[in-house]
């Protein structure tokens, strides 16, 4: 935890919000404060909820860092791809505030959580890797099969069709939109509503029924660390 991931602790919930300039670029550092911030959950034994700045959930990875060459690249994503691993097997549940747009690694959040709230506005939600040149990580496309509508899943990571915060609902990047000024209130009470869950149910059911994911998960962070992405 740090300046790049605020972490505050209201009765049993705890919200982590993302503070890395205008776009929330995921860089090692973010991810760092990342893993800190949910250890940090875990002691507290807090429902979690992540958000953004006003209009920027996030904007993917830091291309600066991404630019640097092939093996940056694979390194990041690696760190990235363990994080939302981390994300899908979290003891607690984890509730995504989507604070307006969510792309590439961004939209994976998405896909790492619980529950996803968007907001209404003219916001962007998707994979965008095939327009600015990426190849799809397998990671990635685990994440997307295993959570967007098989139509969604063809135009999203295929052609890197990106959806309103309407429209991502049906694809299954969201489960609700609500207006701005409520996002938080609406996180704080589905957080209230899965607080009363019993936490080791949840944690033991969560894992069962994401056995078969997390496994596929493991191998392929370690394939895609040989693999190119750019």
């Amino acid at each position: 935890m740090g300046n790049l991931v605020a972490y505050t602790l209201d009765d049993g919930v705890a919200t982590l919000t993302l503070t890395n300039g205008k776009v929330n670029a995921v860089s090692h550092e973010v991810i760092a404060e990342f893993n800190s911030a949910l250890d940090q959950a875990e002691q507290d034994g807090a429902v979690v909820i992540i958000t953004g700045q006003p209009g920027i959930l996030s904007g993917g990875y830091d291309l600066k860092v991404m630019m640097k060459g092939p093996q940056h690249a694979i390194d990041l994503v690696a760190a990235g791809s363990t994080l939302a691993r981390r994300m899908l097997a979290h003891p607690h549940p984890i509730i995504v505030a989507c604070s307006g747009h969510a792309v590439a690694k961004g939209a994976f959040l998405l896909l790492s959580a619980d529950y996803r709230i968007g907001v209404e506005g003219p916001f962007s939600i998707g994979l965008n890797e095939v327009q600015i040149g990426m190849t799809m990580h397998h990671v990635g496309i685990l994440l997307a099969r295993d959570r967007l509508s098989n139509a969604a899943f063809q135009r999203s990571v295929i052609s890197a069709e990106m959806f309103t915060p309407a429209t991502a609902v049906d694809a299954g990047f969201l489960d609700r939109v609500v207006a701005p000024e409520q996002l938080l209130s609406a996180a704080m009470e589905v957080a209230q509503r899965l607080k009363k869950l019993n936490m080791g149910a949840h944690k033991g059911t969560k894992r069962k029924a994401r056995k078969a994911l997390l496994d596929a998960l493991d191998a392929a962070i370690e394939v895609d660390k040989g693999t190119s992405v750019v």
